[in-house]
């Protein structure tokens, strides 16, 4: 049984060629870009699937009732927003608005290293803290947790930048909340992070 008071967001791209992973397709290509993406979903579909808690699972472009998601242990839903920080905001308000949810984590699909303890440990850290975050190496951030809606930390962020997280660490301090940090850990974006993370396991 699900722990109902813990949701975990999981954002994907619909796997499609041409609209994935396109600073690795850079290096090698849209077919291989694919390839190394559907790998990446098959890793956190193993991430996730035993974590204990509700798991809804936030699509880019529309929602696929019929893949490797299986409709009992995910509630599918879309992503809205003109950007990311726009589009995790809509998810938190939709998922904190399900009845009894108090504590909501988000991840992407870009992360293959995480390990699901990370996941259990976030929602554990969220008795002691407002904020939990997991650190990336490329400054932004692989997961974020929290225990009340704060729209403040996906406001004027430039996404894509080295400096989401200390933006965002900036605005916590400034809301006077606490956090927590988990390990810092590697996003896969480009080829030498999809050869970096193949020599790790």
């Amino acid at each position: 049984m699900a722990n109902s008071q813990n949701a975990l967001i999981i954002f994907i791209k619909n796997p499609e060629k041409g609209k994935v992973k396109t600073r690795l397709a850079d290096s090698v290509g849209e077919d291989k870009a694919l390839e190394i993406y559907e790998i990446l979903l098959n890793k956190t579909l193993e991430i996730v699937t035993n974590v204990n808690c509700k798991k809804f699972l936030y699509y880019s472009d529309k929602v696929v009732k019929e893949d490797k998601w299986n409709n009992n242990l995910f509630i599918k839903k879309l992503q809205k927003g003109n950007n990311l920080g726009e589009r995790m905001l809509h998810a938190f308000s939709e998922v904190f608005a399900e009845d009894g949810i108090k504590n909501v984590a988000i991840i992407g699909s870009d992360c293959p290293s995480l390990p699901s303890t990370f996941i259990e440990k976030a929602f554990d850290e969220l008795r002691y803290n407002s904020f939990v975050i997991g650190p990336a190496y490329d400054g932004g951030y692989y997961l974020l947790a929290m225990r009340a809606l704060r729209y403040e930390i996906f406001e004027k962020i430039i996404w894509s930048g080295p400096y989401v997280l200390s933006d965002t660490l900036k605005k916590i301090n400034k809301m006077v909340n606490t956090y927590y940090l988990l390990p810092a850990l590697p996003d896969v974006d480009t080829l030498e992070d999809w050869e970096l993370y193949k020599k790790s396991i």
